[in-house]
């Protein structure tokens, strides 16, 4: 009897057990909440407090480095299109082209069936004098094999940069030599040059390219123009296509050469940035000089803040077509761990006032990204007329001409994209890199002949004995891409004129590649049309 009745108070011990443990339950995760509350409201840092909470409470365990490396290019994603986050590993890539230097062995390669072959030895650089030669095939880096299908650039790139002062034994293959060589090479400052042209035109027009705009920008510049002197030019062009921009300093410099005493250049402002102006001093050596400035789309910030003084301050013809339109100033903001972010602090403003920026909207950084090709697709590279200046504020120079700001700086003279010939079968045979990879090819077999030539003229008549569009299309077909005769005869000129240039930057500099392309570009023969016409320097 005893045992039953013992029986009968189970269910009522269960449910009390319930009851207490819901309680204590409670009590603990009203604790947790209250506690949860505490951070959430008592520091007002809710990033910092969810990113404690999830280490601290998270279900599984999560890489907090990975996670806060994924989050902080999303936050800034949210300001404008140019404040950016840059990881540790790209940091220092990301600053080698504005630094105007970087440690490694001074070479510029190129990856060709499997295997890295040398292009240039750039110089300068640490290579030079090594015994590397352009052509030669580097098979290894430090006894790790430099060949295969899995083989990238960033990898050879990372086996053969390295600390200065550092060795690096390199096993190469060359032509005419059997077996391997083994050379090695102290690693050290190799140069980048950001003015990558500097000759002259004619017997009196000099020509300066300038790539972007580095620490050591302004000096090349300089020397550029003193090589210019011994060969007493009287007129400058300054060629700034494809120039995305860099440091303003320099673009602010090389203004100030070309402007009287106390011109406005460009001024800076910002929430937390005082209004700060840049004037030129009066002293620069090229005040009366008449000057041509060439852009297109692809000319960006600091390329727009020097295009934008000469402009407003009437100093000399801005011709090409509309620029980028960024008008936003970046700073670098380091963090320990080597990463670093592109904070935008300010805009920038012209003489005349503008803010050249074009719109974006915060997020949507992929509509901001397709603006030159919906600029294509409206016309504007064809024709003046397609360029969308409605809406947009009127500015006007120093003598009174008309300028317009929040979209880049449209030129005083255009010039349309030209595309006579284009072909699908070129635009296959140019973005599938058969163009590239035939033109080494044929330097690779062609040096001795072309290092006997002296001028780009004799280079010229050489290629042109080589029928190299149809050499071209034989190659390319046994590349896979197939042989199309209408479209190869409608795009022959093109295709000559990319093979040319090809083979002469493979074989001689850029420089020498911008000296036979100039000889037909549009943009340059109307900014010579204009020097010849006295028209250099604008009316209103």
């Amino acid at each position: 009897m005893s045992k039953n009745r013992n029986y009968r108070f189970v269910p009522l011990y269960v449910s009390l057990g319930v009851v207490l443990g819901i309680l204590i339950g409670s009590f603990y995760a009203n604790q947790y909440s209250q506690k949860y509350l505490s951070i959430m409201n008592g520091s007002g840092n809710k990033l910092g407090d969810l990113l404690y909470i999830i280490d601290d409470q998270y279900v599984d365990r999560v890489d907090m480095n990975n996670l806060i490396e994924k989050a902080l290019p999303q936050i800034l994603k949210e300001l404008d299109p140019h404040s950016v986050y840059i990881s540790a590993s790209e940091a220092e890539t990301a600053m080698q082209g504005l630094n105007g230097s970087f440690s490694g062995i001074g070479v510029q390669f190129f990856l060709l069936d499997d295997t890295v072959r040398v292009v240039h030895v750039i110089p300068g650089g640490p290579a030079e004098g090594s015994g590397l030669h352009p052509g030669d095939r580097i098979l290894s880096a430090d006894g790790k094999s430099l060949t295969g299908r899995d083989i990238t650039n960033d990898q050879v790139m990372k086996s053969l940069k390295g600390r200065e002062g550092s060795n690096v034994s390199l096993k190469i293959r060359r032509n005419g030599v059997k077996g391997e060589l083994g050379i090695t090479v102290t690693r050290g400052e190799v140069p980048l040059n950001s003015v990558t042209a500097s000759y002259m035109l004619n017997d009196t027009t000099g020509y300066i390219a300038i790539g972007n705009f580095g620490e050591t920008t302004y000096a090349e510049f300089l020397a550029a123009l003193a090589g210019l002197n011994t060969h007493d030019f009287r007129n400058l062009i300054i060629d700034l296509r494809g120039n995305l921009g860099g440091y303003m300093a320099p673009a602010i410099q090389i203004a100030n050469e070309f402007l009287p005493k106390d011109r406005l250049i460009v001024y800076t402002e910002g929430r937390k940035s005082p209004r700060e102006e840049y004037t030129s001093d009066g002293r620069g050596s090229y005040q009366s000089m008449p000057l041509i400035v060439l852009v297109d789309e692809t000319s960006a910030s600091a390329s727009e803040i020097l295009a934008g003084a000469i402009q407003d301050n009437d100093r000399g013809t801005i011709v090409g077509r509309r620029t980028f339109g960024k008008g936003l100033v970046q700073i670098p903001i380091e963090f320990s761990d080597g990463s670093m972010i592109r904070l935008t602090k300010a805009r920038y403003y012209t003489p005349s006032g503008r803010c050249l920026q074009k719109p974006y909207t915060p997020g949507m950084e992929e509509d901001y990204e397709m603006d030159l090709v919906q600029r294509m697709e409206h016309g504007e590279y064809y024709s003046r007329d397609s360029i969308r200046t409605q809406g947009s504020k009127r500015y006007h120079t120093r003598i009174g001409r008309t300028v317009y700001g929040g979209g880049g700086i449209i030129p005083d003279e255009f010039v349309p994209m030209d595309t006579a010939g284009m072909t699908s079968y070129f635009k296959e045979a140019y973005s599938g890199g058969y163009i590239n990879r035939f033109t080494y090819i044929f330097v690779d077999h062609n040096r001795k002949a072309l290092a006997r030539l002296g001028t780009i003229r004799e280079v010229s008549k050489f290629l042109k004995r080589q029928n190299l569009p149809e050499a071209f299309a034989r190659y390319a077909e046994t590349q896979g891409l197939k042989r199309r005769n209408l479209m190869l005869e409608k795009s022959r000129k093109l295709f000559e004129r990319q093979l040319f240039q090809g083979i002469i930057s493979d074989a001689y500099s850029t420089e020498k590649a911008l000296e036979f392309t100039n000889t037909f570009d549009p943009t340059v023969l109307k900014a010579l049309d204009i020097l010849r016409r006295g028209k250099a320097f604008p009316q209103k």
